[in-house]
């Protein structure tokens, strides 16, 4: 197994989370509830980067910023209608999700 590190972000609602996610790239890997009715914990994946999104309030708070490196971040920008930024490091954008979680998204510039 390799090591890694796993963020979790706090969604209200974690089926419409996975769809939003899904616009990224994400596919839902599992999905754990202790019982039918109490909070989601989910995970997404696209390639190797790994998120959890859970419904439980004490896991994580809104307003999270999570930054995330991708081949071509124009095709992303492109789904979501963002203007791509030139940064000194990469081209970037910044989308936030329908909690107010925040994920820059960008490609190393050589």
């Amino acid at each position: 197994m390799d090591e890694q590190v796993i963020p979790i972000l706090r969604v209200e609602d974690a089926a419409a989370a996975v769809e939003w996610y899904g616009r990224l790239g994400f596919t839902k890997q599992w999905e754990h509830r202790f019982e039918p009715g109490l909070p989601a914990f989910v995970e997404v994946a696209r390639g190797q980067v790994r998120l959890f999104l859970s419904e439980h309030t004490g896991d994580a708070r809104p307003d999270t910023l999570v930054y995330m490196r991708v081949h071509n971040v124009e095709a992303v920008a492109a789904e979501f209608g963002a203007h791509v930024e030139d940064a000194p490091w990469a081209r970037e954008i910044e989308l936030q999700d329908l909690d107010g979680n925040r994920l820059r998204i960008g490609t190393p510039t050589e």
